[in-house]
């Protein structure tokens, strides 16, 4: 009866882990570039040291360009991470990069955040 009980919880565990959802990963747009998946513009800041698994863009930084947040059971998969930023907050990353919006794009294919101080481009995959 004990082994029965135990293999039953086991695949149960194995379902839910199969059933989790990685959730709202950034997506491709038509146009090359990486957006959000309401189809905003994402873009990587220079000052991101790929692969640090942290944000250089904080405080007035992240008013002008928002963090692209990842929900607490977003699960991170192949391209994607995710990264813990200073204020604990959780934040997607691409290639290790991680990514923004830019709070003057106001609609889908806006990328007025590119060039920006030299240090902000769209990201690409």
């Amino acid at each position: 009866m004990k082994t029965l009980l135990t293999s039953t919880l086991a695949s149960l565990a194995l379902l839910a882990a199969c059933a989790t959802p990685y959730a709202a990963a950034p997506v491709n747009a038509q146009s090359g570039m990486l957006t959000s998946p309401d189809g905003m513009t994402l873009y990587v800041f220079d000052k991101d040291a790929a692969g640090a698994g942290k944000s250089a863009c904080n405080g007035d930084c992240a008013m002008k360009w928002p963090p692209l947040t990842a929900a607490a059971g977003d699960k991170a998969g192949g391209d994607y991470s995710i990264i813990t930023r200073d204020d604990g907050s959780r934040q997607w990353a691409y290639k290790g990069k991680p990514l923004y919006r830019w709070f003057k794009d106001q609609k889908p294919g806006d990328t007025t955040g590119d060039g920006v101080n030299n240090v902000w481009h769209t990201a690409r995959p």
